[in-house]
C-alpha cells in the first residue's frame, strides 16, 4: 500500500478503484498478493499507473506505465488496489515475450495460472483451461519416448482399481495427478488408500504431480529410470535393463 500511495494520488470519494487511487499493484508483486506466487522479500515492489509518464522513479518501487489500463483492470484486494488476476497474468505474459521489465520466468508464470485455476480465480478463458486426465497421460508418454524409457501399459485395472501406467514385469504402477483431479481431504486419503492396496498386491507406486511433469522432466524421468533398474534387478533382469532400455528403447 505504501508503495501504491507513493506513486497514486490518494483516495478520492466516488469513482471506481483506479480512480480513487491512480496506481495498483501488478506484475510480479500482484501475483504475490492474490497468493499465487511466493513473496520475494529482495524484489522491487510493482506498481502500474495509467499514461506513459508523470511519474518519478521511487527508491524499491518498479514503475509500469500503461496507456491500456481501465478501471476494470483494477481491483481491491486486502484492501490494497491491485491488477485483477486476469489483467496481471495478461502483463507479465507480455513482460516476458518483450523481455520488459517485471518479468518472471515462464514457469513461474504457468504455476501461478494453475494455482489461479484451484483458488477459482477469474482469469479468462484462454488460461482457465486445464488439462484433463487424457492430457496428462500423453504428456507422461511424450515424457517416456523423448528420455527412451521402457513404454508402460496404459489405465490397467489391478483389483478394483484403475492406475494410470504399469510396467508389468518390475511391478511399478505411476499416478499423475492433476490440480483438479486431487483437492480437498477426501481425494487425500483415498490416494493413500489405493497406494496402500497396491503395494499390498506387490506394487510399487511413484505418484508424480503435474508441476513436476511440466518444470522437471529430466529430473522425473532419470528417478524412473533408477527405480525400473533396480525393480528389473530384484525381478531377476539384468541389472542395467533399464538403463538399456533408455538407450535403445522407443524413439
Amino acid at each position: 500500500m505504501a508503495a501504491v500511495l507513493a506513486l497514486g494520488r490518494g483516495s478520492h470519494e466516488g469513482g471506481e478503484v483506479l480512480e480513487h487511487w491512480g496506481a495498483a499493484v501488478s506484475h510480479r508483486s500482484a501475483l504475490s498478493l492474490w497468493g499465487l506466487l511466493p513473496i520475494d522479500q529482495a524484489s522491487l515492489c510493482d506498481v502500474i499507473v495509467s499514461g506513459n509518464g508523470g511519474r518519478a522513479r521511487r527508491v524499491g518501487i518498479r514503475v509500469h506505465r500503461s496507456l491500456t489500463l481501465v478501471p476494470a483492470d483494477v481491483t481491491l484486494h486486502r484492501r490494497i488496489p491491485v491488477t485483477t488476476p486476469q489483467r496481471t497474468i495478461a502483463d507479465l505474459r507480455e513482460a516476458i515475450s518483450t523481455r520488459r521489465s517485471g518479468v518472471i520466468a515462464g514457469h513461474e508464470l504457468r504455476k501461478a495460472i494453475r494455482q489461479a485455476n484451484v483458488l477459482g480465480l477469474a482469469i479468462g478463458s484462454r488460461d482457465a483451461k486445464v488439462r484433463t486426465r487424457s492430457d496428462l497421460e500423453a504428456d507422461f508418454l511424450r515424457l517416456c519416448r523423448r528420455h527412451r524409457l521402457p513404454a508402460p501399459e496404459v489405465n490397467v485395472r489391478i483389483g478394483r482399481y484403475l492406475v494410470d501406467f504399469l510396467w508389468r514385469e518390475p511391478r511399478l504402477v505411476v499416478e499423475t495427478d492433476g490440480y483438479r483431479y486431487h483437492r480437498g481431504e477426501v481425494a487425500f486419503q483415498d490416494d493413500h488408500a489405493r497406494d496402500l492396496e497396491l503395494m499390498r498386491r506387490g506394487f510399487e507406486v511413484l505418484r508424480l504431480s503435474e508441476l513436476q511433469l511440466d518444470e522437471k522432466p529430466a529430473r522425473v524421468a532419470e528417478v524412473l529410470a533408477a527405480r525400473l533398474a533396480r525393480l528389473g534387478d530384484a525381478a531377476g533382469r539384468p541389472l542395467d535393463w533399464a538403463r538399456r532400455s533408455r538407450v535403445e528403447g522407443p524413439g
